[in-house]
Order: C-alpha cells, then structure tokens, then sequence
C-alpha cells in the first residue's frame, strides 16, 4: 500500500498548487470540525486515500491546506467536510459522506461529453503551460464597442453551421471570419462556467423528451470553463482551448465578455444537490432567513448568495482577477446583478457594496463590468456607479414600443436616442454607461418581436407560465409563420428599423446572434431549456435573408465609420461651436415643428457632424422614424452648411434600395416631400466633401 507522505502546507493561495515538492492544497470552512481531502484515479473511481487534515497542524485561521509531498498531479480530488447539521438553527449542512468540489478548482473531470447524464465530477490539478505569445486583453475604447451576444454550443452545433469541431470553444474560432465580416467588437458568452446541463427534470410536452438546462445559468465551478463546450474537454484541456479560443478572437480585433451568475448557484433551494458551497459553510455563503434558516429566494432560481460577505466577496474579485490574468477576457457581464449589492439579510445596501469593490479594484480597472441592473425585486437601471455599464432594459422597452405603434412614445424615444440622460446624466455618467438592445437571450429574437403577439413557450414543460408577459412585440398582422407577403415585408422591414434605430442612438449597442438574418424560437421567450433547433442557430437564413444580413452589415459598417453616432456626450439640442447649429435639432413631419404629442408616431432628427471635437469632424445626418401604421410624409429639413442631402437607407424600399453605400445615395431636396412608409426608417447623409449629386427623387 503507497504510503501518502504531508506536510502542513500553506493557507494561500487557495485551491490546488503544483509546488516543487508536491502539490499544495487549501480551501476555507470557518465552521467545519474536520476536513478531509480525497484523491480519485479519474472521476468515476473509488478513492485512491483519503487524508484527513488535522485543525491543529493543516489549519490556518479558517483555511485548511496540506502538501501532500512527490504527489500524481495526473489524480482528481474532492473534500469531505463535517460538522453540524442544523438546517433549521445555524443554517449549517455539513455532511461528511458528500464529496464536495473546490470552489477554486480550475477543470473539473465528469462533464467532458454534452448530455450524459449521471457523470461524478471530480476536480483537476492543473499547470499553467499556456503559450499566449504575448496576447492581452485588448482594452478597446468603451464608445466604440458593439457587442454579439451568443451562446458557445447553439452558435456552431446546428449541422449547417458547416464548422468541423460543432459545439465548442473550436467551432467558435472558425465562426470568426465571419464575426468579424459583420463588424462587431466584441462576443459575449453565455455562462461558460462548469454547470449542469441534466438537473433539469421536465420534459418537452410535446415530444416527451427531457429537457436540459441549455443556457446554463446554473454554477457549479467559477473557476472551470465547462468541459463539453470543448472539443477535447478531457483531462482539463477545456482550459487550453478556452483560452486558445480568446486568443484567436483577440488576433481579430475582437473582444471576448462572458457572463457570470454570481447571485445564486446551482446548489438551489433546500431540495437541491450538496455540491460545494453548501457543505462548506452554508451560513457564510448563502442568504438565509433569519428565523427559518430557509434560502431567500431573490434571483428566482432558489438561493442567493450572500456577495457582501467579506469571503464572499474575497472569492469573487479572485474569480473576476483570475478570468482576467489568465484567461485574458475583457470584461463581464453580471447576471441579476442588484444581488450584488444586497446584504446578508437580504436588503439592499445605501454604501459601499461588491459593486463598488469590483468597480475600484485596481485588477479590474480596465476590464469592462455590465450589470443586469435588477433582480427579482428591484429594477436598478441607472444607478450603478462611475465605469459600470449597464443592460438598459427601458432602452429595450421603449424603442420596441415605439416600433409596435404606441403612442406617447415620442418623446421618450429622443431620450433613449440621445443616450438616456435621464439614467445617467445627473450622476455624471455617459451615453455608453448604456447598452442598448432591443433583444437579447432572455426573451423574443428580433424576428419574433415582429411575428408574435404572445410567447409561446409550450415545449418548455410549465403550461407557458414561465417567460415574460411583457414583450411589446407584434406580429404585423398574423401570429407566426405565414405565407402572406405582405407580412412578411413588414416584418423585415420593422427588423431593418430597429436595427437602424439600434445604431444610431447614442451607448454601446448589442446584437443577439442570428437576429441579423431573422432567426426564429418559434414564439419562445424563454428556451433556456431547449436543446433543439428553438434555440440552435439555422445558418441557412444567411442565405434564405441575405438582405437582411447585408442590411445589417451595412447599417453596422455607417456607425462604425461616424464618430458622430459614438459621441461621449448626450445630445442636448445645444450649439458647442459657436456656428449657430446645434449638436442635434428634432424635426417633426414639418421642418422645425418636432411632434411630441400624445398621439405622435413620427420622429426626426438632424445631427450636425461640425459639433464634434475638430479631429473628429463628421457629416451631417438626418433620421426619420415612422413608428404609426399608416404612411407620413415628411419635409426634408436644409442641412446644416446648406449642402445637399443624399438618401442612404429607406427601409421600406425593397433591396437593395433599402440601404446604399454613401457614394452611391440618392439626391434628395430640401423642404420637398418625402414619403416614410409605415414602420419604416429613413437615413440621408450631407457629406462634409464636395461630391457630384446622383439623381434626384423624392
């Protein structure tokens, strides 16, 4: 029998260390009475020793650790922990018979295959041999970023994503020509920490199949990139091909955000699984009710962790750092991110909180951080402080209004349009303190915000209870798919609006991917259990809607070559140049009578390119939006410096009338009528040149 020879070890850092003599390990419970640590051959083996640690010797204030000396790194571990069970009283769940996983493991073994139910995970030691020929994050300036959001496994796992490693971290480095072709700065990733895709227990009512936690907001390991998104997620190399993925991104100009689920865990409520944090020290972790020791329940999932908990918020900033220094990515977005600011009785904090910890750590201080500004209880938009960037969900709410035909929404939709001064204005924030979007994840795509009037979220096995009711979409005449042509122009042509809306209003706008050529959920608001073509991307539409595709291409291409669409100031309607032309002047369907009466539906601006910083002198443009069901005609105001104006997008026309490349736009003349279609958005641009004018319509 091997006999396994020790040495006390050291407190930090935590998790496992390969040291010249062995391998170092540590993790923290205050209230455990004894820790064992238990190393495995592979996942699915019995224990090769267990190795019980001793609280005089392997203790260090509340951080157990041990070398164990000429140690296999090539074995698995997990801890065992004792102590009192008292759910009811101290909130404790130790359990000495659960192996528990390291929350600081870096790989976990037992996820490597998608799908397979029933599989241990076990934790991996692993050495940094990475090769990032010097590779950094790239720090792209904030006011130019457009961000793609997607999912690792839906993006490429469809057979016509035509890539060779389906699926995975891989398959994403050989979508990236195309990503880049689309003019995007950056990816964000759905949650790519370890997670459970098989604790989802309802089944599909439709086809009787077992439904999976697809979207996985669900952790399990916030150190381990998960297993199955790899090509090879064995023996830890899931870690290589992340971090081989973020650096082929990184070669491309693009950045890579991930979103992170740090308010709850996949441990759940009360009848969830013993993982790690539970059997540690669940009082210290969680949220829990006073009286009842019962998980609060504040992100809707079954717990809630306790962020302002200085552990807590020791563990978080040690993830954030690491995926930082050694994944390299560029920035995070944060799930129900007012949790974060919540205190361990669950009440929001008036001062300082993780949010601020994260905020200020120096670290983090050119990484981009995004809240999901609300939980459960509270909608937060606006509020977060100094670099914080935010989900703007009124962004989200108003323009799909505007575009569905309510009224009132005028006014409200200059604002967002201007950058949300009403948000961020007084705190001293910017337009790009906002991400707008118009869909993302959790809810319609952009196709069926225009084809549907209701979710339809049957196949997700909760009678369509689950989901928002509170799409503001519309289905142009008919719920879902149809063969009437005329629908189905103006569907497309209320996509191309709010994709023209989307890049030209002031912030830092984000696409979901697929919505740039119409890809459907078939009316599901809410797949994040659907592991099927709902939620997979069909890459056929890129052909089937080129022009929409092109469309969007284009419209992307315009806000990337004008600085005058990323301005770090809102639009105030003031001159800052003394040339008696202010930064942006609201018209109406008449020239200089702007229309913000309750059953206005028309919306027009002029925004002067001479307005911005000398270096950055741009055209001038001039919007028109029709959010009404019916035809407006419009009065096409003088440019400002009196040159002449030339259609470039006209999304009623049909393509590729609908958006023309600059050189190529149509004359159009002042104070002349010019007809908006209804639904549709209009773009002329007056060129700071001087250039020959092409023909002249109205």
């Amino acid at each position: 029998m091997k006999t396994w020879k020790c040495n006390p070890g050291r407190p930090l850092p935590l998790g496992a260390t390969i040291t010249s003599k062995g391998v170092n390990f540590s993790v923290f419970s205050r209230n455990a009475t004894t820790i064992t640590l238990v190393l495995f051959k592979n996942a699915n083996s019995k224990p090769v020793v267990e190795i019980p640690l001793d609280s005089k010797i392997n203790r260090t204030g509340d951080i157990w650790h041990i070398l164990v000396l000429g140690m296999d790194s090539s074995l698995r571990y997990g801890y065992k922990a004792d102590g009192p069970f008292d759910r009811k009283g101290s909130g404790h769940w130790f359990n000495k018979k659960k192996i528990l996983l390291d929350p600081y493991a870096m790989a976990l073994e037992g996820g490597e295959t998608w799908g397979k139910a029933g599989s241990e995970r076990r934790c991996c030691i692993l050495t940094d041999v990475f090769d990032w020929e010097g590779d950094r994050p790239l720090n792209l300036p904030l006011q130019d970023t457009i961000i793609y959001e997607l999912h690792v496994r839906g993006y490429t796992i469809d057979e016509s994503s035509g890539v060779v490693s389906r699926g995975t971290y891989k398959g994403l480095i050989e979508k990236i020509p195309y990503v880049k072709s689309l003019g995007v700065t950056a990816v964000e990733l759905l949650p790519v920490f370890e997670f459970n895709e098989m604790e989802n227990k309802r089944v599909n009512s439709k086809t009787g199949e077992r439904l999976k936690n697809f979207w996985g907001y669900s952790t399990m390991a916030f150190f381990a990139p998960k297993a199955s998104y790899a090509s090879n997620g064995r023996d830890g190399n899931q870690v290589k091909e992340f971090k081989e993925m973020v650096k082929a991104f990184h070669s491309a100009g693009l950045e890579v955000f991930i979103d992170v689920v740090f308010n709850h865990t996949a441990e759940s409520d009360s009848k969830g699984p013993i993982i790690n944090f539970r059997g540690l020290d669940n009082s210290i972790y969680y949220v829990l009710d006073p009286e009842s020791k019962n998980y609060l329940n504040l992100s809707g999932c079954g717990n809630t962790v306790n962020c302002n908990h200085p552990v807590v918020q020791a563990f978080v900033l040690d993830c954030l750092r690491y995926w930082v220094m050694e994944m390299h990515v560029d920035g995070f977005r944060f799930d129900l991110a007012s949790i974060l600011r919540r205190d361990q009785m669950g009440a929001l904090l008036s001062t300082s909180s993780l949010i601020d910890v994260i905020e200020q750590d120096p670290v983090l201080a050119r990484t981009k951080i995004i809240a999901e500004a609300w939980d459960t209880q509270i909608n937060q938009v606006g509020t977060y402080p100094g670099r914080w960037v935010e989900w703007n969900s009124h962004y989200r709410d108003d323009v799909r209004r505007f575009v569905r035909g309510d009224s009132g929404m005028v006014p409200v939709l200059a604002t967002r349009i201007g950058g949300s001064s009403d948000l961020y204005q007084a705190s001293g924030r910017r337009p790009y303190n906002s991400i707008n979007y118009i869909s993302c994840h959790d809810g319609f795509t952009l196709y069926d915000l225009v084809s549907y009037d209701h979710k339809h979220n049957e196949e997700n096995g909760e009678d369509n209870q689950d989901g928002s009711n509170q799409n503001y979409s519309s289905n142009s005449g008919v719920e879902g798919p149809t063969d009437d042509g005329l629908v189905n122009v103006l569907r497309l042509r209320r996509i191309k609006t709010f994709a023209t809306i989307l890049m030209f209003s002031h912030g830092v706008p984000m696409i979901m991917a697929g919505d740039e050529f119409g890809r459907t959920q078939q009316g599901n608001n809410n797949p994040y259990c659907q592991d099927n073509r709902i939620s997979w991307i069909d890459w056929r539409l890129t052909e089937k809607n080129a022009d929409l595709l092109r469309f969007f291409r284009k419209v992307i291409a315009l806000r990337n070559e004008h600085p005058i669409f990323r301005r770090s100031h809102f639009l105030t309607g003031e001159d800052t140049n003394s040339d008696q032309h202010p930064d942006v002047s609201w018209q109406g369907p008449e020239v200089g009578k702007p229309d913000w009466s309750e059953g206005a539906r028309v919306l027009a601006f002029v925004l002067d390119g001479s307005e911005l910083p000398h270096e950055k002198r741009d055209d001038n443009f001039c919007v028109v939006l029709n959010g009404d069901h019916v035809e407006h005609s419009f009065e096409v105001p003088p440019s400002p410096g009196g040159k002449a104006w030339f259609r470039i997008i006209d999304t009623g026309k049909p393509p590729p009338e609908d958006i023309l490349d600059e050189n190529k736009g149509v004359a159009v003349i002042p104070n002349r009528k010019y007809p908006v279609l209804p639904m549709a958005a209009v773009v002329f641009v007056s060129k700071r040149e001087i250039r020959s004018a092409g023909s002249t319509k109205g």
